[in-house]
């Protein structure tokens, strides 16, 4: 069943990148707007069937492990892909906007990706999880933050078609600045896909708490655990030691992996400037003339006014009636709580501008890039490298 799961992901990854292309197809279609072109149809369906095709991954995973498969990282990623292709399937069908799948599919086979790359054994849930809670919160809080993804691409498109890209200004660099972003995204799958082809592995033995723990590395050592002695020989040594502050037995190596991703993110970024010979905003701008940026700065908002209300429950609200049953407490300042009331407060913030100050346009897709930037911060950042209670996460 296990082998079934995985097939099904595959199929289901494969069907989202040819969807994308198809969608790709669509931009110098005349009736791009309108999405009835027929090009737009068949992307649509072929997102569909790799919809359907991704739960059938996650009904057969949970049939093998007996329990919903949100319980780690990589089972929590990859229903955070799904729900964001569900959360685009629904919102095409109300503004028939092919553009819009041009840019969220590849948000999701980024994710899925980068869900690929953590372990995939299924384990038996630890006591903390056994809980129906894990089931309400967690899809919750993962839907809620899908539906927020989409406002991101919406947001982006608006920018990339706005923004003057004939001069430097602040606002093409830090465009420039989150099309980097999603080039370290891509690195970190790219670097991890390669040594884990190559059966890549260097251990490492390192005191916690009085006693010697082992940790293997997936990539050469750039940074080592904190007083930390390499096991394995003929590999790379580490250039330098973690900060001591980051505790957790895993945190240094996957401080290792978030250097990685931003490094080979620069070189893949670097490469494409040079073959592009001008800002990546800049060559994908006349593409997207044919976009109505009234009707993707619509899609932007309403993607927060439904994606909010989700979130706050599943995030905020389950989450805390779930701690409560846990750990006796509502809230805690677990690094993971901060950040979901970061975000929560950060879309409160988007939807009073959006509503009361009259911040439409390019001040509200701002918003969304910032939004979500918050949020893959918690997914990568907080995750990879910052212990607390979640952390068997």
């Amino acid at each position: 069943m296990t082998q079934v799961s995985s097939a099904l992901l595959y199929f289901a990854f494969i069907l989202y990148l040819v969807a994308t292309f198809v969608f790709a197809g669509t931009i110098r279609d005349k009736r791009t707007d309108k999405g009835n072109g027929m090009l737009g149809k068949v992307a649509i369906t072929i997102t569909i069937i790799g919809f359907l095709t991704q739960i059938g991954y996650f009904i057969t995973r949970w049939i093998a492990s007996q329990h919903a498969p949100v319980s780690n990282l990589f089972e929590f990623t990859t229903f955070f892909g799904m729900m964001l292709v569900f959360a685009f399937i629904i919102i095409y069908f109300i503004y028939r906007l092919n553009l819009l799948g041009l840019f969220t599919l590849p948000v999701a086979l980024l994710i899925i990706a980068y869900a690929s790359m953590f372990p995939r054994e299924i384990s038996p849930l630890i006591p903390s999880l056994k809980s129906h809670w894990l089931y309400i919160h967690v899809t919750t809080a993962a839907t809620g933050e899908a539906i927020l993804a989409v406002s991101f691409a919406a947001g982006l498109i608006y920018l990339i078609r706005q923004i003057d890209q004939t001069q430097r200004s602040k606002r093409t660099t830090w465009l420039e600045v989150v099309m980097y972003a999603v080039f370290s995204t891509l690195g970190f799958v790219i670097i991890s896909s390669l040594f884990s082809a190559f059966h890549y592995s260097a251990a490492f033995q390192f005191p916690v708490e009085g006693q010697e723990i082992t940790v293997e590395y997936q990539l050469p050592a750039i940074t080592g655990p904190n007083d930390g002695e390499l096991q394995t020989e003929g590999v790379m040594q580490p250039w330098f030691e973690a900060p001591g502050w980051m505790h957790g037995e895993n945190a240094a190596r996957k401080f290792n992996t978030l250097i990685w991703s931003v490094l080979t993110g620069a070189v893949l970024y670097l490469l494409a400037r040079l073959m592009l010979r001008k800002r990546i905003a800049a060559a994908i701008q006349p593409l997207l003339k044919r976009a109505n940026p009234d009707l993707v700065d619509e899609i932007s908002y309403r993607a927060v006014a439904i994606g909010f209300p989700v979130f706050t429950l599943g995030a905020l609200i389950f989450a805390m009636i779930w701690a409560q049953q846990a750990w006796d407490r509502f809230w805690g300042w677990d690094p993971k709580e901060v950040w979901a009331l970061i975000t929560w407060f950060f879309y409160a913030a988007f939807l009073h501008l959006r509503l009361s100050r009259g911040w439409h346009g390019e001040k509200s897709a701002w918003l969304a890039v910032g939004g979500f930037a918050i949020i893959m911060f918690n997914l990568v950042a907080v995750n990879l490298i910052i212990a607390g209670l979640h952390s068997y996460a």
